[in-house]
C-alpha cells in the first residue's frame, strides 16, 4: 500500500505561483508513474500532468500547458507540481496519484491507470 501526502496548497492571487509537493511512503517510488489531477467544485476530475518513473517523460493536460510543470526527486520519494500564472479557474482540490507502469506512459492521463491517491490539497486563486 502506497501512501501519498500532498502539501503546499493555499490561497494565492491571480498571476501568482505555488509549488505543491507529494511525498510517497513506498520505497519503490521510482517504479511508479506519478500524476497530478484536480477537481473543481461541480466539475469532473481533470488530468493535469504526469511524469514517467525516472522522470524522462512528462505529459500535460491542455488547460495547464505552458503554466504548470511536474518534476520528481526519486531520492526523496517526492513529486512536485510547480504552478505559475495561476488563474481563478485553477481553483480546485489537487491530488497526486501513483500508478504502476503497465501500459504506454501516454495513457496515464486516465485516472483509472493509477493505483493510489493522496487526500488532496486545496488551491484557491483569488481574482
Amino acid at each position: 500500500q502506497v501512501q501519498l501526502v500532498e502539501s503546499g496548497g493555499g490561497l494565492v492571487q491571480a498571476g501568482g505561483s505555488l509549488r505543491l509537493s507529494c511525498v510517497a511512503s513506498e520505497r519503490t517510488f521510482s517504479s511508479y508513474v506519478m500524476g497530478w489531477f484536480r477537481r473543481a467544485p461541480g466539475k469532473e476530475r481533470e488530468f493535469i500532468l504526469a511524469i514517467s518513473p525516472r522522470g524522462v517523460s512528462t505529459a500535460s493536460g491542455t488547460s495547464v500547458k505552458g503554466r504548470f510543470t511536474i518534476s520528481r526527486d526519486n531520492a526523496k520519494n517526492t513529486v512536485y507540481l510547480q504552478m505559475s500564472g495561476l488563474k481563478p479557474e485553477d481553483t480546485a482540490i489537487y491530488y497526486c496519484a501513483a500508478g504502476r507502469l503497465v501500459d504506454t506512459f501516454y495513457n496515464y492521463n486516465y485516472p483509472a491507470k493509477y493505483n493510489y491517491w493522496g487526500q488532496g490539497t486545496q488551491v484557491t486563486v483569488s481574482s
